[in-house]
């Protein structure tokens, strides 16, 4: 295989070694704690060097980056991503012939990932101090502050594998949820004034309050505010859909007419998670990306871009629009929500599809475990045709929903970013899924078995 060639390579780039007996549940908790910890205290880290001009060209999908603007976690997790769509593209078009059900193909995809998203750093770290959206204060400071953002973004992807190895969830989903968070909260109960605004408090509680006590409300300072409601109710109810199919027990047979054998097997609605999403918006930051890079070396294909925001061309029509949008350029927000809504099915496919979630591997998977079609016997095809029913189907309509969702969310400019508020309501109900069951695991040892 060829990436068995660059196994000495991988072994010189540190690892975090897994746990040798399983975690407990407080020490998983612990370990997520400390790690979260760690994060918000890096985000404070400002960048040496940065000059008071920087814009934040990616301002829209901050959320998503789970990164701190003039901080050295400013790259936040985009390199992961973006290296992860790389091996997905690659290994779903079988350029890469990897089996990722096989703990030796996991481990080569993993260390190549890692890898890749090292070279991204560099890139993206190179490519937005010398472009301009974070100039130094002097040129002889570019150095400095490229060696910031790639250590920045390294410390996070260690600290992603940390979480994977020792906590709760990956990182990369739990960065996305306290950055979201801590975003709502500010947008919403803030009440120290701004230098911009000395007179105003910019919290949309306490600026509607302001403005009540002043003898006029706003209304429309809330309107943010319950925009992140709704979205958060909808993506609540998107996250408790499933498609439940009927099963069997094969060691149950002999006592067909106790319908305690009959169970149901659970098809969540939202197949692949919100991930397509995560790498949707990752794709568009890498096009405003390059469209710096073109222009830079003047062929700007993508567009022109003037002080970190997309002036014409294809990067204008792949930024994130706002609702009033709608009556000046209806056509960019149409090509946007068309072209989000369709990587999210395509990348919802290549997730459902790389990650062992297809239907011929659930099959495989039920049936060495004793499951069966009720009325049949024990037969893998019979188990393969009924998920083929469901799950390709839920695969298109899942990566649908979760796009159509994040796009008619962001428009609104809920508070956290549309996009960032579905993203944390799918991994914190993820993440409480995974804490129930270790919790029930260090209750009840013997379940551990049954439950993996």
């Amino acid at each position: 295989m060829f990436l068995e060639k660059f196994k000495p390579l991988f072994s010189l780039i540190p690892q975090v070694k897994a746990p040798i007996h399983r975690q407990g549940f407080k020490d998983k908790i612990k370990w997520t704690a400390i790690v979260l910890v760690l994060y918000f205290f890096l985000c404070q880290i400002p960048l040496y060097g940065l000059s008071s001009t920087a814009i934040d060209q990616f301002a829209n999908l901050r959320a998503v980056l789970a990164g701190n603007f003039q901080s050295i976690m400013t790259l936040g997790i985009g390199p992961i991503v973006t290296s992860s769509i790389v091996l997905q593209v690659l290994v779903g078009t079988k350029m890469i012939n990897l089996d990722l059900s096989k703990h030796e193909h996991k481990s080569l995809f993993q260390s190549t990932q890692k890898i890749l998203a090292i070279l991204i750093t560099i890139f993206e770290a190179v490519v937005l101090v010398s472009m301009g959206n974070l100039p130094p204060i002097n040129p002889s400071y570019e150095w400095i502050m490229i060696v910031q953002l790639v250590v920045g973004a390294i410390l996070i992807l260690y600290l992603d594998e940390v979480i994977s190895k020792w906590g709760f969830g990956s990182g990369v989903g739990l960065f996305i949820a306290a950055g979201v968070s801590q975003e709502i909260v500010i947008r919403s109960l803030n009440f120290l004034p701004t230098a911009a605004s000395p007179g105003q408090m910019p919290g949309m509680i306490p600026g509607f309050i302001q403005s009540i006590i002043s003898g006029s409300p706003d209304p429309s300072k809330l309107l943010p505010l319950l925009a992140t409601i709704v979205v958060f109710l909808i993506a609540v109810y998107g996250e408790s859909m499933r498609v439940e199919i009927p099963i069997s027990h094969g060691q149950m047979r002999g006592h067909g007419r106790i319908r305690g054998n009959v169970g149901k097997y659970p098809l969540k609605f939202i197949y692949a998670s919100n991930m397509p999403v995560i790498l949707t918006s990752a794709l568009l930051v890498n096009v405003t990306l390059m469209a710096n890079v073109f222009q830079k070396i003047g062929f700007p294909i993508l567009g022109h871009v003037n002080t970190g925001k997309p002036v014409d061309g294809i990067v204008l029509y792949l930024t994130t629009p706002r609702f009033d949008v709608l009556s000046t350029n209806p056509l960019r927000v149409l090509v946007y929500g068309i072209f989000f809504m369709a990587f999210c099915i395509i990348f919802s496919i290549l997730w459902v599809e790389i990650g062992g979630l297809g239907a011929d591997k659930i099959a495989e998977q039920l049936h060495s475990s004793g499951i069966q079609v009720p009325g049949f016997r024990s037969s893998k095809t019979q188990l393969k045709k009924m998920l083929k029913k469901y799950v390709p189907a839920l695969t298109v309509l899942g990566g649908a929903f979760v796009g159509l969702l994040a796009f008619g969310a962001d428009l609104t400019n809920a508070a956290g970013g549309g996009t960032g508020v579905l993203l944390t309501v799918g991994i914190v109900y993820k993440l409480y899924e995974e804490i129930a069951q270790e919790q029930l695991m260090d209750m009840h040892p013997m379940l551990k078995r049954f439950l993996e």
